[in-house]
């Protein structure tokens, strides 16, 4: 048997551990070829003795399927390139900026949209120069107000150099925010130390951590530790989840992952209709049915618990939202679906 105690990175350990059947690995194999794999031992745990079409195992587990792209795919589906005016940064929006310090993950999605870039054959970590780089050009630009820290997964970095990275940003006197991206407190809560967690803070700025989730499976008391060490510390967290086919695409799926995020001190923030990404096809929904659920969470769930359902316009165009609408003219739909007459209020002259 593969160890239990690492990170399972190939079909055989995958097959060793008994999370793929020995007649897959050839597939799992091809797929590895092409995208990174990754399954840290948490999540193994959560998948041991489950089969492929478990939501855990979805998320993580390589699929033929990955190797077949369709039409309006794309290697950079939501256009990080196009909007990167010195290596590292993604200027998309006038007053926030990502900073992409690294490119590796402790998991690798089988949805991701970046999945062209991370990876041990991805592009790497920015070096001192090109940190020192990103740094000045946000320095330069008195209009960003937040710096938000993605990948890759940049909870990967040490809580020292964690420490350096905060610190460096904090320094800039028009950042007011700092925002992090990542999975970790989920998928290797261990990472969390109270260390790690005193290194993101930034005294005189606003701290968050968007903490990506996509089953309420995924809260292991670990977890739930992890992030209760976060918020302890005095970090606010939000969250961020991918509608996926098979893993959380029914209204009571999705309830149970909205509370979970809830009752561990996660804002629900974001839910992404999945990016056209290559390989991904047999993930995504339709626009039409991720707003029928999010009609259904209106009514189950309270107004703290309640995400914004966006879709990142293909090319890098931005982020835009696309829920249900309520209003009609001269009515307006409850969350049961029942219409009710509403008087329309006259445009001022």
């Amino acid at each position: 048997m593969a160890p239990r105690d690492r990170t399972l990175r190939s079909a055989a350990e995958l097959v060793s551990a008994g999370l793929i059947a020995s007649d897959a690995a050839q597939d799992a194999t091809k797929v590895g070829e092409r995208y990174a794999v990754a399954v840290t031992p948490d999540m193994a745990a959560l998948m041991a003795g489950t089969g492929p079409a478990d939501p855990i195992a979805l998320q993580f587990l390589p699929d033929i399927r990955e190797l077949d792209s369709r039409p309006g795919e794309r290697a950079d589906p939501i256009g990080d390139d196009a909007h990167s005016p010195v290596t590292g940064i993604v200027h998309r929006y006038p007053d926030r900026v990502l900073l992409k310090i690294v490119h590796v993950c402790p998991v690798y999605c089988r949805f991701c949209f970046r999945r062209e870039m991370v990876g041990p054959k991805g592009r790497g970590g920015l070096d001192e120069a090109e940190l020192a780089a990103a740094l000045a050009y946000i320095a330069a630009r008195p209009e960003i107000f937040e710096v938000i820290l993605t990948g890759g997964d940049p909870f990967v970095l040490s809580a020292r150099r964690t420490r350096e990275v905060t610190r460096a940003i904090a320094a800039i006197p028009h950042v007011k925010v700092i925002r992090w991206h990542t999975r970790v407190p989920v998928v290797a809560p261990e990472r969390v130390t109270a260390e790690f967690a005193r290194a993101l803070r930034a005294p005189g700025k606003a701290v968050y951590v968007a903490v990506h989730a996509n089953h309420a499976r995924e809260f292991t008391p670990a977890a739930g530790q992890a992030l209760a060490r976060l918020a302890d510390a005095g970090i606010a967290l939000v969250s961020q989840s991918v509608l996926l086919r098979g893993v959380n695409d029914n209204a009571a799926t999705l309830a149970d992952l909205m509370r979970a995020f809830l009752a561990n001190r996660v804002k629900p923030y974001y839910l992404h209709h999945p990016d056209m990404a290559p390989g991904t096809a047999h993930f995504r929904l339709s626009i039409a049915e991720g707003q029928a659920l999010m009609r259904a969470l209106r009514g189950r769930l309270s107004g703290l618990a309640q995400p914004t359902y966006v879709l990142d316009i293909p090319g890098g165009e931005g982020k835009v939202p696309v829920g249900p609408g309520y209003l009609g003219e001269g009515d307006v739909t409850d969350w049961r679906g029942a219409r009710h007459s509403y008087p329309p209020i006259p445009a001022k002259d």
